[in-house]
């Protein structure tokens, strides 16, 4: 139980090691065993650079190859899942020409290696106007000029024409930029995929629901502000059983009680405790219905 459609593992492990000073390989092969012994059916982990896919396998080839177990190792094997796309990074902006070369080379390397049917989705790639030169992400509206904008713009929609291409679904990030994230993805006309880390009210997600598309709500919900809970609440039941999905996003977004920690799947629990009372669910029955939406989409 208890899939988890959007992490970055790389990121959490690493940044656990940093932390704690326990090996990043070690730490994710427990996570990946705790997941394997959940029956976890689906873990996504998620591209955020043009060239990172390679590296990213390793990564979770690194965790994988310490796993004892010949069962569990073949459990984790069926599990995990990839991702490949461009953040709208300001350099990954500046340089989408070569950017784009560099993406579709890697997935094509990645098909020779025999693990095409591994990957499920393009993304996560989108439109981000949320600016705080100091959080993680770094965002400065500084840097972003007309010409700027039409990049990012221009990289998200070339990215969709990937998509459509591969006839894939495509992870999009849409922070503070509802109308130039639907205006992209009306100009190239593909509406598969998911709304990662649904952050818009109910009158937007009337407007990507009726297109087709998939949101997912991760540990976010979980501190919405007293004062905006009974919209979450409202937003939460209204998104159809059939267009639901759970997500992390580790290593960020940890869930109450843990906000603030480094976040991990094995997290995801509480977000499926939460979002499942919401919805008048238990958290089995939640997955249940979650699994069945992954299927659907991701064709696993």
């Amino acid at each position: 139980m208890f899939s988890d459609t959007h992490f970055h593992f790389q990121h959490f492990t690493e940044a656990q090691e940093r932390e704690s000073g326990v090996d990043a390989a070690e730490f994710g092969r427990d996570i990946l065993v705790q997941m394997a012994h959940d029956d976890v059916l689906f873990g996504l982990d998620i591209g955020t650079k043009c060239d990172d896919l390679a590296e990213r396998v390793q990564c979770l080839r690194n965790s994988i190859d310490l796993i004892d177990d010949h069962n569990t190792k073949a459990k984790v094997e069926r599990m995990i899942h990839y991702s490949a796309g461009i953040w709208p990074d300001v350099d990954e902006i500046s340089d989408r020409w070569n950017a784009m070369e560099s993406l579709e080379q890697a997935i094509e390397d990645f098909k020779e290696e025999g693990m095409g049917k591994k990957l499920v989705a393009i993304g996560e790639g989108g439109i981000d106007h949320h600016w705080n030169p100091s959080g993680v992400d770094g965002r400065s509206e500084d840097d972003f000029d007309e010409a700027m904008y039409e990049g990012e713009r221009e990289l998200f929609q070339m990215q969709l024409e990937l998509a459509k291409k591969m006839n894939l679904p495509f992870i999009v990030h849409s922070r503070d930029a509802f109308e130039d994230t639907m205006d992209c993805i009306k100009n190239i006309g593909w509406d598969k995929g998911v709304i990662h880390c649904f952050t818009y009210d109910i009158d937007v997600a009337r407007a990507f629901l009726d297109r087709g598309w998939y949101l997912a709500f991760g540990g976010s919900t979980t501190y919405t502000k007293k004062s905006k809970m009974d919209a979450m609440n409202e937003l939460l039941s209204f998104v159809p059983d059939d267009r639901l999905l759970l997500e992390t996003d580790s290593p960020y977004l940890a869930p109450v009680p843990l906000r603030g920690t480094i976040n991990n799947p094995s997290n995801i629990k509480l977000s499926y405790e939460f979002i499942g009372s919401r919805r008048g669910k238990t958290p089995g029955q939640l997955s249940k219905l979650v699994d069945k939406n992954i299927r659907e989409l991701f064709k696993i």
